[in-house]
């Protein structure tokens, strides 16, 4: 393992993993049997996203984030691509748009409801054609708005400019044809200046993707790079890939310099790829495996030996692929700060794990949490595209800080009404005591309130369903739930009756007091 001192100071050398509860699992999901090497699954604070096993074309599933527990087996789907769907991912700007590459050579991109899903849904909000080839990989930028990257079969990477009004775009805004193989891996550094290829020919490329022209190559002979991976701001690569000996491998390297690694470490004998994702707010490096069912955990020093091993996330059940939530969407109650969600095929399973740091207290730990990168880009494309750098905006992740919430962009704006406000306006979520209900001043207001929601648009109410926020209360998915839910309106429906019951008491009862008090001033 790697070398590290007998005694060394850090807040993360007890972190561990914490695998999710059964209920709070995502089962019955039909995942893709696909054996290319990419991740499979793509997760932001609204949805995951999933390949799925899918007859005649490509297909991926798009679940609401609260929706746990067993899938319904006729749930709609995204199915659009004549081939089998090979990568997909978020835009990290707009919660509610997705990109999706398949075997059919096309990219498409897909605005997300923000209802349930009732039917599959067919037509892109936009179709990419540029590439001769299956499509096996696509990554937005870090920080502009809007650009996408694609690289295919036909060993070219395109950059794709978005900001179009165009349905169909055949035109990429630069192709980059450094690669004489297929690219098997790409990488941005923190402000998208620079890009990281790995390569089937073993070669790792430093890339400036505006320009098109290759700054550095590296071709360690002893290193047969799979993945690549920018390490934030430390000027460093880490990349996975196989020993001579065919032994899992890692290697570090430097920006600059990539001649020779500076460090390079043999795991084990197994042949599943290894799959690397950093953390730049923590300096943490997460190593897991396609095949088993290992995380590896590391924090990264900028002096020798850079790779401090922390820590192994061990499980029996093996993972076909692997999503990551993105900071904003992590638990920081909990004192979270890394969340997995591992795909089982065998079991047909989404299994969330959460890395947790060890704390007693259970207020915001501002130390493991510092500023990260929020859900609002910093340049438009044009800006990007005419070279202009800048870095990803920061939010903090307090809570009740706002800002770490991605609004629709593509969508026409859509204000959500909070499950809270609609049971205490309306009385459908929450009881109310009737001491309370039975005040004049109050059923005045609240007849005020409700003449004002009967006014809202229809648009503003599509995420209710029943009365609730889908995404905060999944829909009910067993009989049993059903059942409850059911018997639960009908109490509701009585308790209503009551209250129309008792509100007719009392107007009569005013009436009559009314009507008393005239006779008292007529006879004086």
């Amino acid at each position: 393992m790697s070398w590290h001192p007998q005694y060394r100071s850090s807040k993360f050398r007890h972190v561990y993993g914490k695998a999710a509860s059964k209920e709070k699992c995502y089962d019955c999901v039909p995942i893709t049997r696909n054996v290319h090497d990419n991740h499979f699954c793509a997760v932001n604070p609204h949805f995951i996203a999933v390949v799925t096993e899918c007859a005649g074309g490509g297909a991926f599933l798009v679940i609401p984030i609260h929706q746990t527990g067993k899938l319904d087996p006729h749930y709609p789907k995204i199915c659009g691509h004549k081939g089998n769907v090979l990568d997909i991912k978020w835009n990290p700007f707009n919660d509610f748009v997705i990109a999706s590459c398949s075997e059919d050579a096309t990219v498409k991109i897909w605005d997300i409801p923000k209802h349930l899903l009732t039917r599959n849904i067919t037509s892109p909000k936009k179709e990419l054609l540029g590439h001769v080839r299956r499509v096996g990989l696509i990554e937005w930028h870090p920080t502009a708005n809007n650009i996408l990257f694609s690289s295919g079969y036909d060993y070219k990477i395109m950059i794709w400019n978005l900001d179009t009004k165009e349905a169909v775009i055949s035109n990429p805004v630069k192709i980059l044809d450094a690669h004489k193989d297929v690219v098997l891996s790409m990488s941005f550094n923190t402000d998208g200046s620079l890009l990281a290829t790995a390569c089937r020919d073993r070669k790792i490329r430093l890339i400036d993707p505006r320009a098109g022209t290759v700054l550095q190559v590296a071709s360690y002979k002893s290193h047969r790079v799979n993945k690549v991976l920018f390490l934030g701001n430390v000027k460093k690569l880490f990349s996975t890939g196989t020993s001579r000996w065919n032994n899992r491998q890692i290697a570090l390297w430097d920006q600059n310099d990539l001649s020779v690694p500076l460090l390079e470490e043999d795991l084990d004998g197994s042949s599943g790829l290894l799959f690397p994702f950093y953390d730049s707010d923590t300096h943490m490096l997460y190593v897991v495996g396609k095949g088993d069912g290992n995380i590896r955990y590391y924090e990264i020093s900028p002096e020798k030996p850079y790779l401090n091993y922390l820590m192994e996330y061990r499980s029996h059940l093996p993972q076909k692929g692997i999503g990551m939530m993105p900071k904003r969407g992590l638990e920081v109650s909990a004192c979270e700060i890394f969340r997995f969600y591992k795909l089982i095929p065998t079991k047909s399973l989404i299994e969330p794990i959460s890395m947790i740091v060890p704390r007693r207290s259970e207020s915001y730990q501002e130390d493991i949490y510092p500023m990260t990168t929020g859900a609002q880009p910093a340049l438009t494309a044009q800006e990007w595209l005419n070279g202009v750098n800048k870095g990803p905006l920061l939010v903090s992740l307090r809570p009740g800080s706002g800002a770490v919430n991605s609004l629709p962009q593509f969508l026409e704006p859509e204000p959500l009404m909070k499950t809270t406000d609609l049971s205490q306006h309306q009385g459908w979520g929450g009881r109310m005591p009737l001491e309370d209900m039975q005040k004049p001043s109050e059923i005045e207001d609240r007849r005020k309130q409700l003449k004002v929601e009967e006014k809202l648009p229809k648009n503003e109410q599509m995420c209710l369903s029943n009365g609730f926020d889908i995404f905060e209360c999944p829909p009910p998915k067993t009989e049993n739930e059903l059942l409850q839910m059911f018997y639960r309106q009908q109490e509701e429906i009585r308790r209503l009756r009551e209250l129309v019951n008792q509100r007719d008491v009392q107007i009569k009862q005013l009436e009559l007091e009314l009507r008393n008090l005239c006779t008292d001033t007529g006879s004086y």
